[in-house]
Protein backbone atom coordinates (compact mmCIF):
# COMPACT_ATOMS: atom_id res chain seq x y z
CA UNK A 1 0.00 0.00 0.00
CA UNK A 2 2.79 2.41 0.84
CA UNK A 3 4.40 1.80 -2.56
CA UNK A 4 1.11 2.43 -4.38
CA UNK A 5 0.60 5.70 -2.51
CA UNK A 6 4.13 6.74 -3.28
CA UNK A 7 3.65 6.12 -7.01
CA UNK A 8 0.33 7.98 -7.01
CA UNK A 9 1.89 10.90 -5.17
CA UNK A 10 4.81 11.07 -7.62
CA UNK A 11 2.42 11.05 -10.59
CA UNK A 12 0.26 13.74 -9.02
CA UNK A 13 3.26 15.95 -8.33
CA UNK A 14 4.50 15.44 -11.89
CA UNK A 15 1.17 16.51 -13.39
CA UNK A 16 0.74 19.43 -10.98
CA UNK A 17 4.23 20.73 -11.72
CA UNK A 18 4.28 24.23 -13.09
CA UNK A 19 4.32 24.42 -16.87
CA UNK A 20 4.76 28.20 -17.18
CA UNK A 21 7.96 29.82 -18.34
CA UNK A 22 9.03 33.36 -17.41
CA UNK A 23 10.20 35.54 -20.29
CA UNK A 24 11.65 39.00 -19.63
CA UNK A 25 11.14 41.84 -22.09
CA UNK A 26 14.05 44.15 -22.87
CA UNK A 27 12.18 46.93 -21.08
CA UNK A 28 11.74 44.84 -17.93
CA UNK A 29 15.44 43.92 -17.92
CA UNK A 30 16.39 47.58 -18.36
CA UNK A 31 14.05 48.51 -15.49
CA UNK A 32 15.65 45.85 -13.30
CA UNK A 33 19.16 47.12 -14.13
CA UNK A 34 18.12 50.67 -13.26
CA UNK A 35 16.61 49.52 -9.96
CA UNK A 36 19.74 47.57 -9.06
CA UNK A 37 21.96 50.54 -9.95
CA UNK A 38 19.85 52.80 -7.76
CA UNK A 39 19.84 50.32 -4.88
CA UNK A 40 23.60 49.86 -5.04
CA UNK A 41 24.04 53.62 -4.90
CA UNK A 42 21.51 54.34 -2.13
CA UNK A 43 21.00 51.20 -0.04
CA UNK A 44 23.06 48.85 2.09
CA UNK A 45 23.84 45.28 1.03
CA UNK A 46 21.32 44.03 3.59
CA UNK A 47 18.52 46.08 1.98
CA UNK A 48 19.56 45.00 -1.52
CA UNK A 49 19.45 41.35 -0.44
CA UNK A 50 15.99 41.87 1.05
CA UNK A 51 14.74 43.42 -2.21
CA UNK A 52 16.26 40.57 -4.20
CA UNK A 53 14.55 37.96 -2.02
CA UNK A 54 11.25 39.81 -2.34
CA UNK A 55 11.57 39.89 -6.14
CA UNK A 56 12.49 36.19 -6.37
CA UNK A 57 9.55 35.27 -4.12
CA UNK A 58 7.10 37.40 -6.11
CA UNK A 59 8.29 35.91 -9.42
CA UNK A 60 7.91 32.43 -7.93
CA UNK A 61 4.31 33.21 -6.97
CA UNK A 62 3.59 34.56 -10.45
CA UNK A 63 5.17 31.51 -12.07
CA UNK A 64 3.25 29.07 -9.86
CA UNK A 65 -0.10 30.81 -10.24
CA UNK A 66 -0.09 33.51 -12.91
CA UNK A 67 -3.79 34.26 -12.37
CA UNK A 68 -3.17 35.12 -8.71
CA UNK A 69 -2.81 38.85 -9.42
CA UNK A 70 -5.53 41.06 -10.93
CA UNK A 71 -5.80 42.34 -14.44
CA UNK A 72 -4.58 45.91 -14.76
CA UNK A 73 -7.25 48.50 -15.44
CA UNK A 74 -4.65 50.50 -17.40
CA UNK A 75 -3.78 48.09 -20.20
CA UNK A 76 -5.53 45.23 -21.94
CA UNK A 77 -4.39 41.76 -20.90
CA UNK A 78 -1.71 42.91 -18.45
CA UNK A 79 -1.72 41.71 -14.88
CA UNK A 80 -0.14 43.66 -12.04
CA UNK A 81 1.65 42.43 -8.99
CA UNK A 82 2.69 45.06 -6.45
CA UNK A 83 6.23 44.22 -5.41
CA UNK A 84 6.73 47.18 -3.09
CA UNK A 85 5.38 50.65 -2.51
CA UNK A 86 7.73 51.84 -5.26
CA UNK A 87 7.56 48.98 -7.78
CA UNK A 88 4.84 47.02 -9.59
CA UNK A 89 5.47 44.06 -11.87
CA UNK A 90 3.33 44.10 -15.02
CA UNK A 91 3.10 40.84 -16.91
CA UNK A 92 1.06 39.09 -19.57
CA UNK A 93 0.14 35.43 -19.91
CA UNK A 94 0.50 34.05 -23.43
CA UNK A 95 -0.11 30.32 -23.61
CA UNK A 96 2.36 28.66 -21.27
CA UNK A 97 4.57 31.75 -21.11
CA UNK A 98 4.52 34.59 -18.64
CA UNK A 99 5.98 37.72 -20.22
CA UNK A 100 7.38 40.17 -17.69
CA UNK A 101 6.58 43.44 -19.48
CA UNK A 102 7.92 46.02 -17.06
CA UNK A 103 8.96 46.69 -13.49
CA UNK A 104 7.14 49.98 -13.12
CA UNK A 105 8.19 52.75 -10.75
CA UNK A 106 4.91 53.67 -9.06
CA UNK A 107 6.09 57.24 -8.61
CA UNK A 108 5.88 57.75 -12.40
CA UNK A 109 2.83 58.81 -14.38
CA UNK A 110 0.66 55.66 -14.71
CA UNK A 111 -0.19 56.67 -18.29
CA UNK A 112 3.36 55.64 -19.25
CA UNK A 113 2.34 51.99 -19.05
CA UNK A 114 1.66 50.83 -22.57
Amino acid sequence: MKTAMSIQTKLLVKFMKNTYKLIWSDEALNNLRAIIDYLEYRWTNKEIKKFSQLLVHQLYLIEQNPFLYPLSDRSNGLRKSVLSRQTTIYYQIIGNEIHIITLFDNRQNPNKIS
